[in-house]
């Protein structure tokens, strides 16, 4: 599984492979064996119910994997690496939906079987353009899953808790001695350096990464990646400021963002415009 690197065992394939021979097995004892009549047909609904519920229980194990996944990204990458994974959970939902449909058009009667043959069209055209996409991007998202989750019960447990949120006036003492590292930091424009993660601010900043994450949701109300963002989109518009002239794609490198793409889907979402029509509408 892309999600979870820890998921593929050997184990797990000889359990999969038995239950899949199993299930053949049953459905050809099913399908060519037992006479037509309620008892065949209570059998292949019996299969069809089982083959739906090991979906499920595979679909809930990813989208869990998912969401896991996509808050450690928040709290320690810089960049938005969870958008090159999001299409793993529209999929998911995808699959179990294409898979019940796809039990449920085993009771069609033979002359419309080129339905369940067009439906599966769309599915695997989606499929395909999505890990096209993926695949661009296939570095990042492993080195993220790399150096991030360093275990299976990492990924589908979430013990974390989370630091009591105060007001700037109400900073512990034990953060000041980092307040004016992180503000040093912050004037040498270090936050456009793309793949930056927690664990080398933390290391430039000679501070603990557990220690650094508290101290910006604490003071900024935000994860180590909205943060970033914050950061690279305000330098981002005074770039437009200072040389209106410039195209998106390069402003899109030079402010820390990975793609062009993903710099105007984070500047729309923060000003409510495109770059473009925020340059028109503030640089008149």
């Amino acid at each position: 599984m892309l999600l979870d690197r820890f998921y593929i065992t050997k184990r797990r394939v000889w359990t999969h492979i038995i239950l899949w021979i199993i299930f053949s097995t049953l459905s050809g004892v099913v399908l060519f064996l037992l006479p037509s009549g309620i008892m065949q047909k209570f059998s292949l609904f019996a299969l069809a119910v089982w083959l739906v519920v090991f979906g499920v229980v595979l679909a809930r194990r990813v989208i869990i994997a998912y969401r896991r996944a996509i808050r450690i990204f928040n709290e320690t990458q810089a960049d938005d690496i969870g958008t090159y994974i999001e299409w793993l959970s529209i999929f998911t939902y995808w699959a179990v939906i294409f898979g019940v449909g796809c039990g449920l058009l085993t009771f069609l009667p033979d002359k419309y079987v080129f339905i369940w043959i067009l439906s599966s069209i769309p599915f695997y055209s989606y499929l395909f353009y999505s890990y096209q996409n993926y695949l661009l991007f296939y570095e990042q998202v492993e080195n993220a899953f790399e150096q991030d989750i360093q275990s299976e019960e990492e990924l589908l447990t979430d013990t974390e808790t989370e630091p009591k949120i105060v007001s700037e006036k109400e900073v512990p003492v034990s953060y000041t001695e980092i307040i004016e590292k992180v503000a040093n930091w912050i004037k040498t424009d270090g936050y456009v350096q793309q793949g930056l993660t927690i664990k080398e601010l933390s290391e430039i900043l000679h501070t603990n990464r557990t220690y650094l994450s508290a101290y910006i949701k604490t003071t900024y109300k935000m994860t180590f990646r909205e943060w970033i963002t914050s950061l690279r989109l305000e330098y981002a518009k005074n770039i437009l400021k200072e040389h209106p002239e410039i195209n998106i794609q390069k402003l899109a490198e030079s402010s820390g963002f990975l793609s062009r793409s993903n710099f105007i889907k984070l500047f729309t979402e923060k000003e409510g415009c495109t770059p473009a029509k925020w340059k028109k509408a503030n640089l008149k």
